[in-house]
């Protein structure tokens, strides 16, 4: 109720589980909220496809698993409608050309649901790094780490799910292996992230979070050679994507690597470094200090930019030279593994001029304003495809046991 009214209304649910479309459908007829009572409640669909035949509807949120993303994104341009897409982008690389050129051929206004575009210590951190306060920075590390089932994407399965109310042949039409309903079909439902047929598993779940931080950060843009390995080690449980994985991503342009580290059997926070010739940047994590709540600058003991001052004792390496906290130190009301986990990577909550607020809501805003301006989003379809390929790229990689190039002139991965 703090946030701003964005002036929109809710006319229309689109879900295969009628459950949930019942609550999305209370939630359109939902007084208490900026706004005041809406004058009608939202239509239920059961197919995009019938949704978007509504001319009343300007724009649609998909927020269904990777499967499906390209297919109604991809209908919804060409419908004249203005799309938000949670991320990863897409299941599969090819799908993530065919909705990038959609979109360009369309024009439509798109927007790739990275919230963490909104956190603000991503731009302090950018602001950091143009300065050149780190020198010429060659490393970047990223990491994943979470132990618990819920974290590993084991959720609930709901009891009222049964084949009347779950349309399970048309949420696995578009996947590649077909499995009858029943107890597995229910599992894979609600547990989509843990096999390829309907996601990418930690590459697009988790990993495209950090990527995506980092490009904001760093302007990487799309890697020119990734290599990933990994496993099922601790969930064994009939999943197919790995509960371990590793990946490099190199940028010889660049003079750069990324490399992503990720367990989900081990909470042991490292945050994410930035590491520069003359100083690191921390971001989340612990450090000497404690818990990184937004990121702390350290200089290098071998700098050449703070050479003089490290002799002089004016910089001591042992202690951060710039620290960035938003608001509190204190993840307040955050109580489940999970969630802390989120929280870290600055997806929970942000602050403007020292207020919370909810990044989600403003990359919402950020999206329904550029629609009414005719301008970009800081998460548009350009930006989309950068984390789109790389995150496939690493999948595939790991899937083929092998190193996966781009080639950015035929739009290929080789």
């Amino acid at each position: 109720m703090s946030q701003e009214d964005l002036n929109v209304s809710l006319t229309g649910v689109c879900d295969l589980f009628d459950v949930r479309a019942e609550i999305g459908l209370a939630a359109s007829e939902n007084d208490i909220r900026p706004g005041g009572k809406p004058m009608e409640g939202a239509k239920k669909y059961r197919h995009h496809t019938e949704l978007l035949e509504d001319e009343s509807i300007d724009a649609v949120i998909i927020g269904t698993p990777d499967h499906w993303h390209s297919r109604i994104a991809i209908d919804a341009a060409r419908a004249g409608k203005h799309v938000y897409c949670e991320k990863g982008l897409t299941r599969t690389f090819d799908e993530a050309i065919d909705l990038y050129d959609a979109v360009k051929e369309t024009g439509i206004t798109f927007q790739l649901g990275h919230q963490n575009r909104q956190v603000e210590a991503n731009e302090k951190a950018r602001q950091i790094v143009e300065q050149g306060l780190l020198g010429p920075v060659n490393l970047v590390e990223v990491t994943t780490n979470r132990n618990s089932p819920w974290g590993a994407w084991v959720w609930d399965i709901h009891p009222k799910a049964n084949r009347d109310n779950l349309d399970w042949d048309t949420f696995q039409e578009p996947s590649p292996n077909k499995v009858k309903f029943g107890d597995e079909a229910l599992a894979r439902f609600f547990r989509w992230r843990c096999w390829f047929d309907y996601g990418t598993g930690l590459s697009g779940d988790l990993f495209s979070h950090d990527f995506d931080a980092m490009n904001q950060i760093l302007d990487l843009g799309i890697p020119k050679f990734a290599s990933a390995s990994g496993g099922i080690y601790f969930f064994k449980d009939g999943r197919d994507v790995p509960d371990v994985f590793q990946a490099t991503f190199e940028y010889p342009e660049k003079d750069l690597t990324l490399l992503y580290s990720a367990t989900l059997s081990s909470n042991q926070s490292r945050g994410n470094l930035i590491m520069g010739h003359d100083a690191t940047m921390q971001l989340g994590g612990q450090s000497n200090q404690g818990s990184v709540a937004g990121f702390i600058v350290t200089a290098d003991m071998e700098s050449t930019r703070y050479k003089e001052k490290l002799q002089d004792g004016i910089i001591n390496s042992q202690y951060p030279i710039y620290s960035y906290t938003p608001g509190s130190k204190q993840i307040d009301g955050i109580t489940s593994a999970t969630a802390r986990y989120f929280a870290n990577k600055g997806l929970v909550y942000t602050y403007r001029e020292g207020k919370r607020v909810d990044p989600t809501h403003l990359h919402i805003k950020d999206w329904l304003d550029s629609i009414r301006n005719g301008t970009q989003p800081r998460c548009n379809i350009d930006v989309a495809l950068h984390e789109a390929v790389a995150c496939h790229m690493a999948t595939e990689s790991y899937l083929k046991g092998r190193r996966i190039e781009w080639d950015a002139k035929r739009r290929k991965l080789v």
